[in-house]
């Protein structure tokens, strides 16, 4: 599963978590601000935070954080500082 990254979107920043099928928790200013599913590569859908359920309205922001969702890309773990499996054995 992959591991929760932090995303800046204009001037706000947000927490992603990642809970796997595409869905997403979503932090902003140190507290859960909302859960969103991916429905098509552009669109998102925002949850009901009582019963989970997609909420089919449009929703800017909502869908501005699913695409800087998509864009993001892992930065590369840095190498442990120790011996080499190859070059120690």
């Amino acid at each position: 599963m992959q591991e929760p990254f932090d995303l800046t979107i204009g001037e706000t920043d947000y927490a992603i978590f990642p809970e796997g099928n595409d869905n997403y928790v979503v932090y902003k200013d140190g507290k859960e601000y909302l859960q969103i599913q991916k429905d098509t590569e552009s669109q998102w859908l925002k949850l009901d935070p009582e019963t989970a359920l997609p909420l089919f309205e449009e929703d800017a922001e909502v869908n501005a954080i699913g695409a800087a969702i998509n864009d993001y890309v892992p930065e590369p773990e840095e190498e442990e500082e120790g011996w080499d499996t190859e070059d120690d054995l």
